[in-house]
């Protein structure tokens, strides 16, 4: 089992990766009756997507003696309906302006976030928008 989702009521579950123990409380947003005062589901899709892209490029990096320490994502989630599902992901990769690489380390590292498994996952609908700031 990977994890154990309890529902606390009120529109809010807690979830616990059942490996660590570690918990993540998720409430629905502003927008669908929640209160927006915790991860949303579709936060933590988002989320997963830019996680997943920077720990992929942080495997591949180790293997290129590349340290990727201090590289940073912000992620845009954009809501669509009928139904309502998400409808675009926006995703800016920041790295540090002391890293050193070349075009071509640049471009295996671009396309290892490119191809992660969440991405892999999502539905082909779910438009995607990703840059990669050197």
């Amino acid at each position: 089992m990977t994890s154990q989702i309890i529902y606390t009521g009120d529109l809010r579950t807690l979830a616990t990766h059942v490996q660590s123990g570690t918990t993540i409380e998720t409430d629905a947003p502003t927008d669908n009756q929640g209160k927006g005062e915790r991860f949303s589901p579709t936060d933590l899709v988002a989320t997963a997507l830019a996680t997943c892209m920077i720990t992929t490029m942080g495997i591949k990096a180790r293997t290129m003696n590349i340290v990727l320490d201090g590289t940073k994502a912000d992620v845009t989630k954009v809501m669509a309906s009928d139904p309502r599902r998400i409808g675009k992901m926006i995703v800016h990769i920041s790295f540090p302006t002391t890293l050193q690489t070349d075009e071509k380390q640049r471009s295996i590292l671009e396309n290892t976030a490119r191809t992660c498994p969440v991405e892999r996952t999502l539905h082909p609908d779910v438009e995607l928008d990703f840059q990669f700031n050197w």
